[in-house]
């Protein structure tokens, strides 16, 4: 698997017949991985759904920082929502900034109020999504599975699951100036 450095200097590896084909970026600092997460925010519109996965500080916060100033909110609204849960973020685009750190088990996810944001009218960023019942997740989503890959560098492999998912993945590397094979 080719791992690709952030901006994008070899195209990333997507076939247009396996959308969960995992597409692995080298983001070198939490700037990176907050430009990573603009690039999305600029494209990602109401009912997208994005699964972060990762231990403490892998950049999952950072990298929805990075989404809500693409998206045209103020980046220093973001915060982990970790004693909440659920944090709305208002602007061009609603965010929902969800965090499942403290779900005990998965009949908790019924009391969180996540289903009442999977309605279509936010977008919903999801961290610790590995805590959530598969059966959570709609059929269309992004998943970004980040790791740390030195002190300021993170690995992130982003999966595309559903053809809405996978053309937003594709505009992407395509504005980045790789179009996906």
């Amino acid at each position: 698997m080719t791992v690709t450095a952030f901006p994008f200097p070899t195209p990333p590896v997507l076939m247009a017949g396996d959308p969960a084909q995992p597409w692995p970026l080298s983001l070198a600092s939490a700037a990176h991985t907050e430009r990573f997460g603009a690039a999305l925010g600029r494209r990602l519109r109401p009912g997208g759904v994005i699964a972060l996965v990762g231990e403490m500080g892998s950049g999952k916060t950072t990298f929805v920082r990075g989404l809500a100033h693409g998206a045209g909110l103020s980046a220093h609204t973001v915060s982990s929502p970790t004693f909440v849960m659920i944090q709305e973020y208002r602007g061009p685009l609603a965010l929902a900034h969800i965090d499942l750190y403290r779900l005990d088990d998965s009949r908790g996810v019924e009391e969180t109020g996540l289903a009442d944001y999977l309605t279509g009218h936010f977008a919903v960023l999801i961290e610790w999504a590995d805590r959530l019942p598969d059966a959570w997740l709609p059929d269309d989503y992004l998943r970004i599975d980040f790791t740390h890959a030195g002190r300021a560098a993170r690995r992130a492999v982003v999966r595309a699951f559903g053809p809405r998912s996978h053309g937003l993945l594709q505009t992407i590397a395509a504005h980045a100036g790789q179009a996906p094979s």
